[in-house]
């Protein structure tokens, strides 16, 4: 790996984990309601996750897709899939769903590092 394509991956990691993104913006929202302690596996879970894309990049999961061009494929309709899934719940959710409920809980370790 060259100077520039390292120093640009690292670059990435930092800006990446710094601005105010999903992830960031969820933490703040889980720690508000829920406090850090219950917090600090839905943290670990995102700073893993986030980890493991980069290690993933770094180490050329690109390469994956150009040698078997079905596997983009594969990915993007997954990614629509899941996104217009997404849009249904959200579309279908009640008022009551919306508001702070008894069995409310943070994000588990697994659920963030996925996101």
């Amino acid at each position: 790996m060259t100077f520039e394509i390292l120093s640009a991956l690292m670059l990435f990691a930092f800006v990446s984990s710094i601005t105010p993104g999903p992830n960031n913006l969820m933490l703040m929202a889980s720690g508000a309601n829920y406090g850090v302690k219950r917090t600090l596996p839905h943290m670990l879970g995102v700073a893993s996750g986030f980890t493991l894309m980069v290690v993933l990049v770094g180490l050329g999961i690109m390469q994956l897709f150009d040698a078997f061009p079905i596997t983009y494929t594969v990915l993007k309709v997954l990614s629509v899939t899941y996104l217009l899934y997404l849009a249904y719940k959200i579309a279908t959710s009640s008022k009551a769903a919306q508001g702070k409920s008894a069995t409310a809980k943070p994000m588990t370790f697994l659920q963030a590092v996925m996101f």
